[in-house]
């Protein structure tokens, strides 16, 4: 009976080592900050517009371009909305807390 017992132990302590080792990767992953909690936080504390707000002001400029998304800089307070047309890429740098248009590349 020992013996069955200490055969059966090995691939679980072998199996709990691995569940182990991953555990500190899944749990680094769960970080609840980021680009996506600083917005969150920020938006409802009322400091910035929200990313709809912003579109609604910048896509209409953008005539005859794919918009392609946003991206937040929490340092700057401002959205970065980037767009494509004809292969080239242009960014639209937005302040957040205003929505007024404060750099534009081409």
């Amino acid at each position: 009976m020992k013996q069955a017992l200490s055969f059966l132990a090995a691939p679980a302590a072998l199996a709990l080592a691995a569940i182990g080792s991953l555990v500190p990767t899944l749990t680094a992953h769960a970080d609840p900050g980021g680009e996506q909690g600083e917005v969150r936080r920020e938006r409802r504390a009322g400091n910035i517009l929200s990313i709809r707000e912003i579109e609604q002001i910048v896509l209409p400029r953008m005539t005859g371009k794919q918009y392609l998304g946003p991206d937040y800089d929490s340092a700057a307070m401002a959205y970065r909305l980037k767009f494509i047309q004809n292969g080239r890429v242009y960014f639209v740098d937005v302040d957040a807390r205003t929505g007024r248009v404060i750099g534009q590349s081409r």
